[in-house]
């Protein structure tokens, strides 16, 4: 297969699932009230705050109870643009303190890494917002990563269940939808990635998926247990 280009996941593909749900989400919801009684007048978090306002049918006044909806997201784990952007407020916070560094599994900074040295470009489409990626892959525990990209997609282009996103990501980077490596480990994110014509591979780590999808399951994407076992 001919590959000029490749889009990862993050939680679940190049970071375990556990780091998400248990560091960076319990954090940003205990700081969110804090967050949003210190920060809530600035512009870039007020806009949001007031979608979710308009969301809920609340008074834009009503923080606290915009709050407690935030944290019934989290709790959710929805996949909602105004959260994903507070959540990147609060967690860069966090990480310029040191508070925590992203995780990464063993070996996938070494194989971006020789990915980026052979002129492949990389991609990253996530559901957490493209500031937070940003920050994930510049605090993470190997380093600094940010500069192996050429861009970065969140839910802004669209769902990442939606066929129609990557046909956009392939607009915006300027590929031939069959010239690039989708990597995930959401096998519905695969389908609809597959559908728009992009090459795929399921990620199934053992740490996050102890019981290993094989056969109908992979819904007929190749499977791999970590990068190294990515052939190109």
């Amino acid at each position: 297969m001919t590959i000029n280009a490749i889009l990862t996941d993050i939680e679940g593909t190049t970071s375990s699932i556990s780091f998400v749900k248990e560091v960076l989400f319990p954090y940003a919801r205990a700081a969110l009230p804090g967050f949003v009684r210190d920060h809530g007048h600035e512009p870039q978090v007020r806009q949001w705050l007031d979608a979710v306002a308009t969301e809920i049918a609340a008074s834009a006044c009503q923080d606290e109870v915009i709050v407690e909806t935030l944290q019934g997201w989290i709790d959710q784990d929805r996949k909602h643009t105004a959260l994903k952007a507070l959540q990147g407020m609060i967690w860069e916070t966090g990480y310029r303190n040191g508070d925590y560094s992203a995780h990464l599994y063993p070996e996938v900074a070494a194989v971006l890494r020789g990915w980026h040295a052979q002129g492949l470009p990389l991609y990253v489409y996530s559901s957490g917002s493209v500031p937070a990626q940003k920050l994930f892959f510049g605090f993470s525990q190997a380093g600094d990563l940010n500069g192996l990209f050429s861009g970065n997609f969140d839910t802004e282009v669209g769902g990442k269940r939606e066929t129609a996103s990557y046909a956009r990501i392939a607009e915006a980077i300027g590929i031939a939808p069959g010239e690039i490596l989708f990597l995930s480990d959401i096998v519905e994110e695969l389908d609809a990635a597959r559908e728009a014509g992009l090459q795929t591979v399921l990620l199934d780590r053992l740490a996050d998926y102890p019981m290993p999808r094989t056969g109908e399951s992979t819904h007929g994407h190749p499977r791999v247990e970590n990068f190294e076992q990515i052939v190109l």
